[in-house]
Parts: C-alpha cells; sequence; structure tokens
C-alpha cells in the first residue's frame, strides 16, 4: 500500500522520485560493496529492524537502497524534508529508507526521532543512509544522536578499480558505443573516482563521437575528457 492511500493529507512532496535501473539487475558488485549488500539481503535479521547503510558521497548508498526498496516495497524520503506528521504513516507502512541522515536539517530531528520511537513500537524496518559512521552524523538532539550511535551499521567502501571500470563499459554499452578494455583501463586511472564520474564521462563521449563522427580511441578519449 502507497503512502498516497488511506491517508487524509498525504505528504506529497515527501517521497523522492523514483529512478529506472535502480535495482538489483543494474547493481554491481564488487569487493567495495558486497559486505553492504549480503546485509541488505539479510535485512530481516537487523537488530531491531534498523540498519545505518553509509559511504562516501557516490559510492552507490542510493543504488543499494533501491535494491532493498524492490525487495521490501519500502518508500524513500530525505531526511532534510521529514514532518511530524509523516512520522506515523511511515512507520504504519512497515519500511522506509530515510537518506542523507548526516545532512538532516535541525527542524527535522524531533521527527526523526518520533520516528524511530514508533518504528521500534509497531515493527517496521528502517534503513538509514549517510556518510561517515553514525556518530560523526551532527545531530543536535542528544537522545537522537544516542539512538543513531546504537545503530548497526555496514559501510561501501570506494570503488574500486574493478567496479569503476565496469560501470564505465556498462554506461558505454547503454549507449551503443564500443570501446576497448583499454580504454576504459585508461580512463579509470584518470577520472574522478565515482559512479557519477563514469556516467557524465559516457554521455560526453558519446556526444562527441556522434558530433565528431569518430571512434573512441585512447586519443580521442583524452582530447574529449581532458585526461
Amino acid at each position: 500500500r502507497r503512502m498516497s492511500e488511506g491517508f487524509d493529507q498525504p505528504p506529497l512532496d515527501l517521497i523522492l522520485p523514483r529512478r529506472r535501473a535502480r535495482g538489483r539487475d543494474g547493481f554491481l558488485v564488487s569487493r567495495s560493496n558486497a559486505d553492504a549488500l549480503r546485509m541488505i539481503d539479510r535485512w530481516k535479521d537487523w537488530p531491531e529492524g534498523r540498519l545505518a547503510l553509509i559511504g562516501p558521497e557516490g559510492a552507490g548508498k542510493t543504488h543499494l537502497a533501491h535494491v532493498w526498496m524492490e525487495e521490501t516495497g519500502a518508500e524513500r524520503v530525505a531526511a532534510g524534508r521529514l514532518r511530524e506528521d509523516d512520522a506515523p504513516a511511515l512507520a504504519a507502512f512497515g519500511a522506509a529508507v530515510i537518506e542523507d541522515v548526516d545532512r538532516i536539517a535541525p527542524e527535522a530531528e524531533a521527527s526523526l526521532f518520533h520516528l524511530m520511537n514508533l518504528a521500534k513500537a509497531e515493527g517496521a524496518t528502517l534503513l538509514l543512509t549517510g556518510r561517515g559512521a553514525p556518530k560523526s552524523w551532527a545531530v543536535r538532539t542528544p537522545d537522537l544522536a544516542s539512538r543513531l550511535r546504537a545503530l548497526t551499521a555496514v559501510s561501501i567502501e570506494p570503488p574500486d578499480d574493478d567496479l569503476l571500470s565496469d560501470l564505465l563499459a556498462v554506461h558505454l554499452a547503454n549507449r551503443q558505443l564500443k570501446v576497448g578494455q583499454e580504454v576504459i583501463r585508461f580512463l579509470v586511472a584518470r577520472l574522478d573516482r565515482s559512479a557519477a564520474a563514469m556516467a557524465e564521462a559516457a554521455e560526453r563521449l558519446d556526444r562527441a563521437a556522434l558530433a565528431e563522427k569518430h571512434a573512441i580511441t585512447r586519443p580521442f578519449a583524452r582530447k574529449v575528457l581532458k585526461v
């Protein structure tokens, strides 16, 4: 049941837009995220039904959250947009992802604390994401900070070369671009080490190859991406 069903005043601006190709089929596994994926798969065993999924920007927290959403049907909410009257709806729903808790706004802290209490009482499952360990999240409310520090946490490490290479290869293949492995290795060694950088590189190469009607070689990629 979606949150928009059965509530007099549904929080229409609460739910972040879903994106395609964010589920398990599109999730590439490597040494950097395998432990996190195993923990997501064991979600029924999370202590008190909650888990902190942590990692640096661009490591794949949102994508892995979508894997869990695909499994559970959970809602996804930005921590900074939580309102006090959202907590009962989310707890009643049974499963929710609360994203970017490390960047929660002070005025939303009471809402998150209320949600965590209700989720425990009603048996709802919560997945909280953020950068760094929960003890480092900038939370001002002492009771909420204490609850967050007690969370079981699993980390996604920065993407390794194998994962970055696979990501770039997938983005290029999705654009029907034939690129040799030597070009991919060349780029991975020089681009920013993030999933976003791989996607952007593929887009720029696609535009340039189309405009110039040129195969994507190492010299061509170096020129286009200035690496």
